[in-house]
């Protein structure tokens, strides 16, 4: 493999998009796969490659990326690049699939006799952008330094565990913290207007203490506009949730992502599927205002 990779990213939603973006204008040789092609075209403009063809795109690459939406579609694609990868191309699984999933997808990359990095990664659309995402992966240590050229672009730093499937594990773990995070913000929110309280108050009055954090400030000030721009779409954290419980099966009490399902299902069913998963604050209040 060259010093400057050749990278296919498969899939540039809200995550590949700029991520694939960053790779070009690192200077690597990217080429871009997306279903729907005309969210991949802006890539040009970077220096990339858009294909129509999925197993096209593959071709030359050193290093394949697959950014999509869950693992049946992982699964699909992998299906129809596997006999147009070159001899020895690294697969870099970069979707959230859960535990499942992770497993099919590395019996599958075994089976071909194709290397693979299971690697999800910690962010959404902003850090994607601004490359600063955290990157969780595991693989055998011999493909750490063939991942660098695309981890030291998208992330800010790498979490490396040993055992392939490891690092789905985490992402879940992290998913469940930040579902539930999310919730709570919602539900003090909803609290202190049902209490007649500024809930702008409830926000200034925990800044910069012990129980503050930046993303608590973040999404509850969307909450109190009643804006959701996508910065991860409450439709993939109806997905998310749902992985974390599978996930957790019957070794874990899990209610309060039970809840956060409910909540979800109940937003995308009404059709803020496609508005940030804040927008879990319209089931949270009732009537989803």
């Amino acid at each position: 493999m060259t010093m400057q990779p050749t990278v296919a990213v498969l899939g540039t939603g809200i995550m590949g998009l700029p991520m694939a973006a960053n790779l070009a204008g690192a200077g690597l040789t990217v080429g871009a796969w997306n279903r729907t092609a005309e969210k991949a075209e802006s890539l040009v403009e970077r220096g990339a490659t858009v294909h129509a063809d999925v197993a096209e795109a593959v071709q030359g690459a050193d290093i394949v990326v697959t950014m999509l939406a869950d693992g049946p579609a992982v699964a699909d694609v992998f299906e129809k690049i596997s006999g147009s990868l070159e001899p020895g191309a690294l697969w870099i699984q970069m979707s959230t699939v859960g535990v499942e999933w992770t497993q099919k997808l590395i019996a599958a990359a075994e089976k071909s006799g194709t290397p693979f990095v299971d690697a999800p990664v910690m962010g959404s659309r902003q850090p994607a952008t601004q490359g600063t995402l955290v990157v969780l992966a595991a693989a055998p240590e011999d493909l750490h330094d063939r991942c660098a050229p695309v981890f030291d672009v998208v992330g800010s730093r790498t979490v490396w565990l040993d055992e392939p499937g490891a690092a789905s594990k985490l992402k879940l773990v992290i998913n469940s913290w930040t579902l539930a995070t999310t919730t709570a913000a919602a539900e003090s929110i909803g609290l202190a207007r049902a209490l007649g309280v500024d809930p702008a108050a409830f926000l200034q009055a925990v800044s910069g203490g012990g129980v503050d954090m930046p993303y608590l400030q973040l999404k509850g000030k969307s909450m109190i506009d009643g804006e959701f721009p996508a910065s991860f779409p409450a439709h993939l954290a109806l997905k998310d949730v749902a992985l974390v419980l599978e996930a957790g099966g019957d070794k874990v009490d899990l209610a309060g992502a039970r809840a956060t399902r409910d909540h979800l299902a109940h937003t995308v069913e009404a059709g803020y599927g496609d508005e940030d998963m804040a927008a879990v604050y319209r089931a949270v209040v009732k009537g989803l205002h």
